[in-house]
């Protein structure tokens, strides 16, 4: 087995890693965690033993340095004053222009429990199969279903 160039990975993937960071953490961290998640990819690339699914590889790679973050803002002091704890709310997805077509979407996603989110997230932003997003969260296929069944059926009700 012969691994191609990291750069090579790199170039098919970025926007992807990039995007996939955002929509879990929110726009104030997408970028660390983006970075973080290549950084760990570039640590880890020398020793795979497989080249059958790289870009589902990245995004494992993205989702647990997502989680990691979760839990280091978990562990730093609360804000008191209700703008900046609004600020700090983990995955915080802002919404597009009010009056937009897409906001009431964004707003009904950005409520959903952490663990729907997420899984939202990589099913419909990173283009995971079920598979990919069980390996991801580190959960079975049965439950990452569930979870993106739980969130579309909360959307819906939501939306309507």
């Amino acid at each position: 087995m012969s691994l191609p160039p990291f750069q090579r990975l790199v170039d098919a993937h970025w926007r992807d890693v990039a995007r996939l960071a955002h929509a879990l953490v929110g726009p104030d961290d997408g970028d660390d965690v983006a970075q973080q998640a290549w950084l760990q990819a570039w640590a880890a690339y020398p020793s795979l033993t497989s080249t059958s699914n790289l870009r589902g590889w990245l995004f494992t790679v993205t989702y647990r340095c997502a989680t990691d973050s979760h839990r280091g803002r978990a562990r730093r002091g609360v804000p008191t004053d209700d703008e900046t704890l609004a600020a700090a709310t983990p995955a915080r997805i802002d919404p597009p222009a009010a009056g937009s077509d897409e906001s009431g979407v964004w707003r009904a996603v950005a409520s959903l429990p952490p663990r729907q989110r997420e899984a939202v997230a990589l099913r419909y932003v990173a283009d995971l199969d079920h598979a990919g997003i069980a390996r991801a969260m580190d959960t079975s296929v049965t439950m990452s279903r569930r979870l993106v069944s739980d969130a579309l059926v909360t959307l819906r009700k939501a939306l309507t």
